[in-house]
Order: structure tokens, then C-alpha cells, then sequence
């Protein structure tokens, strides 16, 4: 015989046999109560059961004797008395699972769940995509890997019990109109640990993407873990701004919201690109203007207020597509890069946070004898600098932003040799390449950029210098430029200098890090020319005496271009070089070689202060 024990202190809630009945090992027993939780008593082996020693509603000691069982089977008796059922964590058989799946429990998720879900309102997905757009679900499926993203508070609905039934609110309020979660990007490339990603997407289908209670509940959440976990984070920003609606909270403005406090103490800590598609107003604009960088569709619209809030501040009645047109946000330097659909957004949102994933381990070098002809040999004639971008940055790698803006200078993402750094160049196309109020800002925030997120900065540098003038001076030039120096004082990560042609005066110096010697190195391509400004006004500043000696006409013209020879000679790179003022003078086919060298023996420097980037 095998006794049967009680294996704790418990009350007998039911036995399931009687005496004398025939078992098989494993057949339950009965059950028992401890603690107010069920625990079932299943044989240990085959046998015939013998007296019940206590009836149901007793209470036993552990170990007290409870029935025995004779053994029928050949096989020896276990040492276990009798066996607690432990559900199987990973039940194989198809039945088991079909039963699985039939619990009422289960069954009340699934179909909760599902409400959640697109193909439950294919209506509403239907008019989305009538309007050429894609649902939030879309677009995050589309941002992370295949079965990585997972969805935090998809069950919440929005807070107006007091007004709605609770199965209008599940049926038309899913997930509070904002999807939040965890997902991959980039798993291919940076490996599982560097692609995670926190992915929110206002949902425009439910109450127009609106700002509800429950959904900066979702954000707030979500933005604490970025913080903590260092995470970056892509907002689909779409929507229409606060919800007056929610009315489950007494509330007189609604203003006690921690949503956008808690997104702007994410930046300089992690990177934050925010989608802006459809239309974007009041504080989900907030919000994205809070972002890193912002990537927007050509038919979208973004503003602090939307149609109602602008005529309800009685500054008139307008359409949503009036407000904020993303070619004027382009132009005005608030969107980084423009594209034409939301597919290409989220592409462009993969390729951005790509350059904060870590070194890639496969790229294609461009061709460097190409850097050869980027320069005229006409030292007058223009050209167009992102030549010399794409002639220095792996195959496919260059992602220019803030094309809009600030035409005097570039501003890139690209890679060299897999490894991410970040590029500026003067545009020679406008302006000559002198550096104005707006090049200046966008220049020196994309320097904290890089610097915030420890990504090298390369300065292609041919500026005659800052933009000056009458007109110039009414857009505050002073202040604007003085950013350039400010920004590079608190660099920490490693800079470098190629001057192309012109590096003249204070906009040279600016593009230097602030002077010549403060790059790791500064060298210049063989067209390189050097001066406190630009060479032709140096001489007739300079030699004013000398000319106005000369009649006017072909003799003083003779003069001056004596005079200016002399200066491009006496201000070549060469004569640079040996003067010390540069560092080399280099053939432009090995300029992507010395960039590589210099990154490999170079290290980020200690910040000299905090590392926030300006919205501007």
C-alpha cells in the first residue's frame, strides 16, 4: 500500500473517488483549501483506493494520513505519497491545446483584444486609405521587425464612462487613440540590443489622434522607460491636440499633463525623430517640435492650432491645409527632411536612427579619384558641394537634413567605413558659400546634434565668411553666427577640417571649430585659399592708395590683378601649410583616408556642460 498524505496544512474541499475505486496514476484525487487557493491531489500510480480518513470540510496537518492506495501495476511505488498537479508550461498535445484555447477566461481576451485591432473597424481603416494614408498599426508594423513590437495599454479606452457605455468606448475608443510600445528597428543591421525602440503613433481613426487622459497615461509610461533603458523613440505625431471630451477626471483646463516635460527631458538623452502625416496640430505639434528631427509627408500640415482654435481666437476661419503646409514648415526650417508618403517616412525614420545603432559591418566605398573634380579649376566658378559629400560618404549612407532651411550650408548623416559621423559643407551655390543668420543656426544645431548623440563632425569648409550688409543685419546676424562658436566650444566629440577652396575670415574660423588649430586636424584640398576676407576686397581695401595711383582703366585693372595674384599666392594652401596655419595640404582622392585614420585614433573628449539640443 502507498499512504495518501496531505502535503500542507489545508481544509478538504471535495474528494473526487470513493473506496474501492479502480485508479490510474494520476487520476485526481481530491481537492484541498490553504490560504484561500485550491490545490488538487492527483495518484501517484495505478491502484485501488482504500477508507477516506477525513471527510470534505476537515481540516488536516501536513502529513496526515488521508486514504492509501494499493498498488495493482508491478511497478514499485513512488516515494511521493501523493502528487500536486503543476499545470505543464508547454502543453504539446493538440487537445490539450484546442481545450486551452475553449476556457471562457481566455476567450473574454481574444475577443477583447481583437477589438483593438484594424479589421474590427474596416470602415474606418477604408477611409484612411482613401485618403492615400495608413493606419498608426501600419506604420509601426512597417517600423519594427516581424512579431518584435509589444504593445503596452492596448485596453485602455478613453475616459468618458460618465457619458459612453462601455462597449461604445471598446467598440470606438481603442487603445485611447494612441498605440505605445517596444519594437526592433534595425535588428538586421545593429542586432537585437541596439534596435530596440519605444514606437507611439497617435491613432487619427479614433477621435481624430486627440491628446486624452488615458493616452498621455500610455506616454508618460512609455517615455520613463526611454529614459531609463536609454531607448530611442519614434512618435507618429499625427492628431488634433487635447481632447475636451474626456470628462471621467474633475478637471477645470486640464492643464496637470506631465506628457510634455517628460518628452522634453528625453532630448540630448536619446535620439527622438517624430512622423508627421495628415494633419498635426496643437500639442501633438507640441510634441514633435519637442523631437531630434522631424519627418514629414509634402500633403501634410503642421501647427500650434488647428482651424478651431484659430477662429476661436477670433484670428479667422481657415481650412486644416491653410494652416502649416509642410512646403512652408520645409522652407522654414521645421521639417528636417521632407518625403512624399508615409512608406518613405518610415523609411527615412529607419535610415536616421540606423546612424545611432552602432558601426555597421558592411559598406561600399565610393570611387576617390572622383574627389578630384569637385573643385573647378576656375577658382570663380560655383559649384555644388554635395558632390563632395556623396564623393566621402559610403555608397547609400548620406542622409542630408534640413534641406529647406538655411541654404548656405549642408547639414548630413552619412558613414565612413560603416562608421557613423556627422557632415557639414558651405554651399557655394548660395551666396557664394558665405554663411547667414539661417546657415549659422541650422549648422549649430546640428553640431550639438551630433555632439549629444558622440557622432565625429566633418566640416567641408569654402565660405568667404559671415554674410554682412545693411539688409543682412535686420535678421541678427550678430547673435545668430556667435551659435557657430558656442557650439563648437562645447564639443566632446572628435572634429575635422577639409578646407575645399575658400576658408576666409571669422565664417572659416567658425567652421573650424572655431579657429584652425581647434580640429584634430585641418588640412586643405590644392585649390585651398586663405585670407582675413575674401582676396579681391582685400586688395582694394588694402592697396586703395596704390590703385587710385593708377588712372582708371586698363592700368589700374593691370594692377589689381597683379595685386590679387600676389594675395591668392601669399594665401594659397600650400604657403598655408608652411606657415603652419593648416596642418597639410592633401590630395582629395585621400581625403576619406585621412578622415579614417584620424577617427581610429580619436576619442570622445568629457562634455564641458550639459548636452541638450536646441529645438531650433
Amino acid at each position: 500500500m502507498t499512504d495518501i498524505r496531505s502535503p500542507l496544512p489545508a481544509r478538504i474541499v471535495q474528494w473526487l473517488v470513493r473506496p474501492g475505486d479502480r485508479l490510474q496514476a494520476g487520476d485526481l484525487l481530491l481537492i484541498l483549501e490553504a490560504m484561500k487557493m485550491e490545490h488538487e491531489l492527483h495518484a501517484p500510480h495505478a491502484g485501488t483506493l482504500g477508507e477516506l480518513f477525513y471527510a470534505a470540510g476537515e481540516t488536516v496537518a501536513e502529513g496526515d494520513l488521508l486514504s492509501q492506495l494499493t498498488q495493482t501495476s508491478a511497478a514499485s511505488a513512488p516515494e511521493a505519497a501523493a502528487v500536486i498537479s503543476v499545470p505543464d508550461p508547454k502543453p504539446t498535445a493538440t487537445a490539450n491545446a484546442t481545450a486551452t484555447l475553449q476556457r471562457a477566461d481566455l476567450q473574454a481576451l481574444l475577443q477583447r483584444q481583437a477589438h483593438t485591432q484594424d479589421a474590427q473597424r474596416p470602415q474606418a481603416v477604408a477611409k484612411r486609405h482613401a485618403l492615400g494614408l495608413r493606419t498608426a498599426r501600419e506604420n509601426i508594423a512597417d517600423l519594427t521587425e516581424p512579431g518584435s513590437f509589444m504593445e503596452y495599454g492596448a485596453l485602455a479606452v478613453a475616459a468618458q464612462r460618465s457619458r459612453r457605455s462601455e462597449a461604445d468606448l471598446i467598440a470606438n475608443t481603442p487603445a485611447d487613440g494612441m498605440v505605445t510600445g517596444i519594437g526592433s528597428v534595425n535588428p538586421a543591421q545593429c542586432g537585437p540590443e541596439r534596435s530596440r525602440t519605444v514606437v507611439m503613433a497617435y491613432d487619427a481613426t479614433v477621435l481624430a489622434g486627440t491628446q486624452g487622459m488615458r493616452n498621455h497615461q500610455k506616454t508618460d509610461r512609455m517615455l520613463g522607460l526611454a529614459l531609463q533603458q536609454k531607448l530611442p523613440v519614434v512618435l507618429f505625431a499625427e492628431g488634433g491636440g487635447g481632447r475636451p471630451g474626456d470628462v471621467d477626471m474633475p478637471i477645470v483646463a486640464g492643464l496637470h499633463v506631465a506628457t510634455f516635460a517628460s518628452f522634453a527631458r528625453l532630448n540630448g538623452q536619446v535620439p527622438v525623430v517624430a512622423v508627421v502625416a495628415g494633419r498635426c496640430f496643437a500639442g501633438n505639434a507640441a510634441l514633435a517640435g519637442c523631437a531630434d528631427v522631424i519627418i514629414a509627408t509634402r500633403d501634410s500640415n503642421l501647427g500650434l492650432g488647428g482651424p478651431a482654435m484659430v477662429e476661436g481666437g477670433g484670428l479667422g476661419v481657415f481650412k486644416p491645409e491653410q494652416i502649416g503646409p509642410a512646403s512652408e514648415q520645409h522652407a522654414n526650417g521645421v521639417i528636417d527632411i521632407l518625403v512624399d508618403d508615409e512608406a518613405q517616412a518610415v523609411a527615412a525614420a529607419r535610415h536616421y536612427l540606423s546612424f545611432f545603432q552602432g558601426r555597421a559591418s558592411q559598406w561600399q566605398a565610393p570611387d576617390p579619384q572622383a574627389l578630384r573634380a569637385v573643385v573647378p579649376e576656375n577658382r570663380l566658378r560655383v559649384y555644388d558641394t554635395r558632390s563632395a559629400l556623396s564623393g566621402l560618404a559610403d555608397v547609400g549612407s548620406l542622409l542630408l537634413l534640413r534641406t529647406g532651411f538655411g541654404q548656405g550650408i549642408h547639414t548630413a548623416l552619412a558613414r565612413l567605413e560603416g562608421r557613423p559621423v556627422g557632415l557639414i559643407a558651405n554651399n557655394p551655390l548660395h551666396l557664394g558659400g558665405a554663411i547667414d543668420a539661417d546657415a549659422a543656426d541650422k549648422c549649430a544645431r546640428f553640431m550639438q546634434l551630433c555632439n549629444a548623440h558622440g557622432l565625429p563632425l566633418v566640416s567641408l569648409v569654402d565660405t568667404p565668411g559671415f554674410m554682412v550688409g545693411p539688409d543682412n543685419e535686420r535678421q541678427a546676424p550678430v547673435r545668430h553666427v556667435s551659435r557657430l562658436f558656442v557650439a563648437a566650444a562645447h564639443l566632446r566629440v572628435p572634429f575635422f577640417s577639409v578646407v575645399l577652396r575658400k576658408g576666409y575670415g571669422l565664417g572659416a574660423m567658425a567652421m573650424c571649430a572655431g579657429g584652425f588649430h581647434a580640429p584634430l586636424f585641418t588640412v586643405a584640398w590644392p585649390t585651398g585659399e586663405f585670407g582675413a576676407m575674401g582676396l579681391e576686397g582685400a586688395v582694394r581695401l588694402g592697396f586703395k592708395k596704390e590703385l587710385e595711383a593708377q588712372p582708371a582703366g586698363q592700368a589700374r585693372d593691370a594692377l589689381f590683378e597683379q595685386l590679387l595674384q600676389q594675395q591668392y599666392t601669399n594665401g594659397s594652401a600650400i604657403h598655408m601649410a608652411t606657415t603652419l596655419e593648416i596642418d597639410a595640404v592633401i590630395d582629395p582622392a585621400q581625403t576619406r583616408d585621412w578622415l579614417l585614420r584620424g577617427l581610429d585614433m580619436q576619442t570622445e573628449r568629457p562634455a564641458v556642460t550639459g548636452l541638450a539640443i536646441d529645438t531650433w
